[in-house]
């Protein structure tokens, strides 16, 4: 489902970063290192714009696409076999209610307070996206972050290499110039490669564990009621690193770093290690 365009100054900062990040490391960068009539000048050009164009286009359709809304027809099924988990309010004990969109939250499915909705499989909401990042756009985001990481270390190691083997070419006024974009850039590229490798890093293990960063947070206190209990928490939805990695990527390998998501499903409802413990006593 897609949304209506809704920019932001957050927004627009990521656009001019990437915008002024890929014009400096091609015609700064790349050019004063190699030359962009080279051979090795072409090809960095052309595998850097590569990079940054799929960057831009995992950011645009994280953007636009809605991250996953409850159907107004949903009604949880406490009867169903096949459905061994109905996740409960922490008092009570009821099914899970949202007051403000007046209907059931299907399990992994939370409120954002900014977007005004329940949102399937809900993870976050993030600013620098004015979106929240849920169930439909969950993998287009993290391919996002992935190929801006690749992006932010590419160009740092572009701007060394100009820095320490640029050519002596250019007049005293024109260095100067290069030398501000030089600084800037530096200032801009290390903190960006840091922050998104961490935020790169941080997804990938929710990944392998199943997890939204929401549930993270709400397993760390189960995990500890259970220990003061004397139970051991189990995630539900953790069904092995490798089933993991493919309901959120796609069972195709080669389509993993594209922003496809036909794998996804309805987002009402997910495998849970239940269920593989089931069908794998079953089998045997």
């Amino acid at each position: 489902m897609k949304r209506s365009c809704r920019f932001s100054l957050p927004v627009t900062v990521v656009i001019s970063v990437i915008g002024y990040i890929y014009t400096s490391t091609v015609f700064v960068f790349v050019d004063q290192w190699f030359g962009l009539r080279s051979s090795p000048g072409i090809m960095n050009a052309a595998a850097f714009t590569a990079v940054a164009l799929m960057c831009t286009i995992n950011y645009a359709v994280a953007i636009f696409t809605d991250p996953g809304r409850i159907p107004a027809t949903f009604m949880p099924d406490i009867e169903d076999a096949d459905n061994p988990i109905h996740e409960i309010k922490r008092k009570g004990g009821d099914l899970r209610y949202c007051q403000k969109c007046s209907h059931y939250k299907p399990p992994r499915a939370h409120h954002c307070r900014v977007c005004k909705q329940c949102v399937l499989r809900m993870d976050h909401h993030c600013i620098w996206m004015n979106n929240c990042v849920g169930h439909a756009n969950y993998k287009v985001f993290f391919i996002f972050v992935l190929y801006a990481v690749i992006a932010c270390i590419y160009s740092l190691v572009l701007l060394v290499g100009s820095v320490m083997y640029g050519s002596e070419k250019e007049g005293q006024q024109s260095e100067g110039s290069y030398r501000t974009i030089y600084v800037i850039s530096g200032l801009l590229l290390v903190p960006l490669s840091v922050a998104l490798g961490v935020l790169l890093g941080w997804h990938i293990y929710l990944i392998l564990r199943n997890k939204t960063t929401i549930e993270y947070h709400e397993g760390v206190r189960a995990m500890w009621l259970a220990e003061k209990g004397g139970d051991v928490y189990s995630h539900p939805y953790d069904v092995g690193a490798y089933e993991n990695l493919t309901s959120a990527l796609g069972p195709n390998i080669l389509c993993w770093l594209f922003p496809t998501s036909r794998h996804i499903g309805s987002g009402l409802r997910f495998r849970t290690a239940f269920e593989k413990l089931a069908s794998a006593t079953a089998s045997k």
